[in-house]
């Protein structure tokens, strides 16, 4: 793959992101089960699902994910990248883009020269600037609900140019709260399994303009 410039990955998330403002988190879901979450997720209207990398089951079942969405013409990516060697690995597997739980910035620099975009974790201001000095504009916000919802009208203040994806203990009942506050994509997981929160899910999907 080519390099992929910060405006490239800018531009590449805006598009992605665009159509919803929710993803799915398949946290070590096994095969089976990530296929049928992906399926539910891309039912909803949500179109970009991540499943974290951290043991061989997560790798098959990114993979399984990446050829039924290519089916779809929907984007997989791979999450909890902590080392250079997942980068190599997702990509291998097919993921769109990649997501870390906090910043580094030899994985960042490793994930553009992998030609992948990537989300790192902020959760400090000092966090935000580092990644806005490495050329990045979308960063994930972890844990979203140690943060809090306020946390992200502050932190707009001195960062307009920052578009946050809050991650980390995010439902049907309290993500509504997160976009309010300017959130530009919220992540659920274990929500796609519970009846009455998709109920929910759906009809935030279906308010949004």
């Amino acid at each position: 793959m080519t390099s992929t410039a910060p405006d490239a990955t800018t531009s590449w998330f805006e598009t992605a992101f665009a159509s919803a403002p929710i993803m799915a988190i398949l946290r070590g879901m096994g095969v089976e089960r990530s296929l049928r979450l992906s399926e539910t997720a891309w039912g909803l209207g949500i179109d970009s699902v991540e499943v974290p990398l951290q043991t061989e089951e997560d790798e098959r079942a990114l993979r399984a994910v990446v050829a039924l969405a290519a089916e779809r013409g929907k984007v997989v990516g791979a999450g909890t990248v902590v080392t250079a060697h997942q980068v190599d690995v997702a990509a291998a597997a097919g993921a769109a883009y990649l997501v870390s739980p906090g910043l580094d910035a030899a994985i960042v620099r490793a994930a553009e020269s992998a030609g992948i975009p990537i989300l790192p974790g902020v959760a400090t201001p000092s966090e935000v600037q580092l990644a806005l000095s490495l050329g990045l504009r979308w960063v994930k916000a972890f844990p979203a609900t140690w943060l809090g919802p306020d946390w992200f009208g502050h932190i707009r203040g001195p960062f307009p140019q920052m578009r946050f994806v809050a991650t980390g203990g995010l439902h049907a009942g309290n993500v509504q709260r997160y976009l309010d506050a300017g959130v530009r994509v919220a992540a659920v997981g274990s929500a796609l399994e519970d009846a009455s929160q998709l109920t929910r899910l759906s009809e935030i999907l279906g308010s949004r303009p």
